[in-house]
């Protein structure tokens, strides 16, 4: 699909609200205070560099806790922050039962990780299955026979597989885990798609993102996985995986967004339909969307309100900046689920919050 400019879309898209945006006045200017948010550490990076950027005209003050997804669930449903961020959508049940309001933000990937003496780094070709084996442990040795098909003419260390996996809550051991589920049925069988998994006894522990890829790093022989822009900032040895469509992809910008213009994301606006393992040319078979939540009635309506404002001057202005840092802006048709949703939160008096801070930001 053509990808428009941020602008350009946000013109069109608040015509859609122009006559709920001509019944609400416009929020003062707000004073320089803190925003809270805790959650993704995928997410964090870009949050902060919006807040930087948007700062310059909102004041902003941004306070966010990369303390991982279930912590930032966790948190805003104890309205202990003003949003949330999470890697994994919540249901339709789960955001009823909470009184949250989840909004989709931007996309990445999640990337397998190795520490393997003289192979280059992005060289080294995997399959999903062969993936699964090495987590299952009938896959032990860097010179497996199974890799050396996937690897020809690569002189392959004889090396023992050392496996790494989180046990902290983490979105992105879901995404790796439901993908591994996706291509092993006997992964799915014993094991499943968890946030917190139970990994096999071979499986070597970590708690957190950081401390995963300073494993993968310090050990020779790991394999782990990691977000994709962090395993660009640690110059971890990044694997090529072979997708649905047979071909053998790199984690990129262009292999996200790849597959997120495959997937329903784009063609229906469903942020909830699952972006892995999707067929096409060039497509990443591990993407990672991220999101955003609010409460849906705000008993703390000035913190609430100054999060939707951010993130309302984020669907504006902010695409650029995401891109730049290797996410992949939402397309144009959730961008619009994405400003209806902000515009659905209200106080305890039934007054349109959203509303307000769309307006807000439209008069910037």
């Amino acid at each position: 699909m053509k990808y428009t400019t941020a602008s350009h879309f946000a013109g069109r898209c608040f015509t859609t609200f122009a006559a709920l945006l001509a019944l609400c006045p416009a929020l003062p200017a707000a004073a320089a205070e803190t925003l809270t948010g805790a959650g993704s550490g995928a997410g964090g990076p870009v949050y902060r560099a919006w807040a930087e950027l948007s700062g310059r005209k909102q004041d902003v003050k941004l306070s966010f806790e990369p303390s991982g997804s279930a912590a930032g669930v966790q948190k805003i449903r104890a309205r202990a922050v003003a949003f949330g961020a999470t890697d994994v959508a919540l249901s339709a049940q789960e955001l009823a039962k909470d009184q949250l309001v989840l909004v989709p933000t931007f996309v990445t990937g999640m990337a397998p990780v190795v520490n393997l003496p003289k192979i280059a780094n992005g060289k080294l070709r995997m399959s999903g299955e062969v993936l699964a084996a090495m987590y299952l442990g009938s896959v032990t040795r860097w010179n497996a026979p199974e890799l050396q098909e996937l690897n020809p003419g690569v002189a392959l260390p004889d090396l023992a597989v050392k496996v790494f996996g989180r046990t902290d809550a983490s979105g992105t051991s879901f995404y790796f885990t439901d993908y591994l589920s996706r291509v092993s049925p006997a992964w799915k069988d014993k094991f499943g798609a968890h946030t917190v998994n139970v990994w096999p006894s071979h499986v070597i522990a970590v708690k957190g993102f950081d401390p995963m890829a300073k494993a993968v790093k310090d050990t020779v022989g790991a394999l782990g996985y990691v977000d994709y822009n962090l395993a660009v900032r640690e110059n971890l040895n990044i694997v090529q995986l072979r997708n649905a469509t047979g071909e053998f992809v790199a984690p990129n910008v262009e292999s996200f967004r790849l597959a997120l213009q495959r997937s329903e994301w784009t063609t229906k606006g469903n942020f909830l339909a699952s972006l892995s393992n999707l067929s096409g040319h060039g497509v990443w078979p591990i993407p990672m969307g991220t999101f955003v939540l609010f409460p849906k009635t705000a008993d703390k309506p000035a913190d609430t309100t100054r999060a939707l404002k951010f993130f309302a001057w984020t669907l504006f202005h902010g695409d650029q900046i995401a891109e730049e840092m290797g996410f992949v802006r939402l397309p144009d048709t959730m961008q619009s689920v994405a400003f209806k949703l902000l515009s659905s939160v209200t106080d305890q008096q039934g007054h349109a919050l959203g509303i307000d801070a769309l307006t807000a930001e439209s008069q910037q």
